[in-house]
């Protein structure tokens, strides 16, 4: 089956698409390491398929500085990891979940230095760990101190973004490192960092495209072809990936097989589908735990924030 007819399919359409000329403006938050997105830009996908509209890529360091444009009003549709809408949800944000990518559990990981005493996870108690507040990597700490028998309260949380939290890394300032691709990948072959545990077993990592509400209402067959352009690209970089690698590498000024290795980590498709039943259950767990933690306010529904794909 050909990219198009899987796309096609996967939001119950055998049909071809069709170009959504309402569309004027679509501006999309991403991060350069948004391996699809920054294969649609590239190729100028979106110009294909939305040949009236003004189209504006947005790159931002982390996933929630995209959901606060998306609140806003400064982007249309962003991607994100699994923690940063749940923040955004619980802050009484607008958005929609639109589509996610297959979890890629072990594209993220608890980094400490190459020469760590560090072994297992019970062995964070008391150090300092650093993370992106609101960020996928969040989430992996809090199920990794729920795994490991201890208490948030236990370790010393480091509230870094994911540069900053680099040099601290590096300069010995940090125990740990709580950190996704391609920043694991970097760290991983350029300071031989170990990972003391990856997501397998605690977080399954989701991707997700989230959109704004106004948007969606407006223009819900052209959320279509949002999606159906993400997985054309996907199906590019399945077929390339060393030349996914390249084009990474050129974004982000990281090295070939740093890149590679980030590329090679994702699951083999990465296509993006609407949430399932069972994403949406996994996604709910994680925003139970940080309800239950206190770490958000209040308890939040998932489904009422997941677009039904019409």
């Amino acid at each position: 089956m050909n990219a198009m007819l899987i796309a096609c399919a996967m939001l119950g359409s055998s049909a071809a698409w069709a170009v959504d000329p309402s569309v004027k403006e679509l501006r999309i938050g991403y991060q350069k390491s948004s391996i699809n997105f920054a294969v649609a830009k590239e190729q100028k996908l979106y110009e294909k398929e939305f040949p009236n509209a003004k189209i504006t890529w947005n790159e931002f360091p982390a996933g929630p500085q995209i959901l606060e444009a998306l609140a806003v009003g400064s982007v249309d549709i962003g991607v994100t990891g699994d923690t940063p809408p749940v923040y955004a949800q619980a802050a009484n944000k607008p958005l929609y979940y639109i589509a996610y990518e297959a979890a890629k559990p072990l594209a993220s990981a608890i980094l400490v230095p190459k020469n760590s005493s560090l072994k297992k996870l019970s062995d964070l108690k008391g150090k300092r760990i650093a993370l992106q507040k609101g960020s996928s990597a969040h989430y992996l700490v809090v199920q990794a101190v729920v795994k490991a028998g201890l208490k948030w309260t236990d370790i010393q949380p480091i509230w870094l973004s994911p540069a900053d939290a680099r040099a601290a890394f590096q300069k010995g300032a940090v125990d740990a490192w709580a950190i996704w691709d391609p920043y694991y990948a970097s760290t991983q072959l350029e300071d031989q960092a170990k990972a003391l545990a990856s997501g397998k077993g605690l977080s399954p990592n989701y991707t997700f495209y989230l959109a704004a509400p106004e948007f969606v209402k407006q223009h819900p067959q052209a959320i279509k072809g949002v999606i159906q352009q993400i997985n054309l690209a996907d199906a590019w970089v399945q077929k390339n990936q060393h030349a996914t690698a390249n084009l990474i590498a050129k974004n982000t000024g990281l090295k070939p097989n740093v890149s590679l290795t980030f590329v090679q980590r994702r699951p083999r498709p990465s296509l993006a589908a609407l949430l399932t039943k069972k994403v949406i259950s996994e996604q709910q767990q994680l925003a139970d735990r940080f309800s239950e933690l206190k770490i958000i306010p209040n308890h939040i529904n998932i489904q009422q924030a997941v677009w039904a794909g019409k």
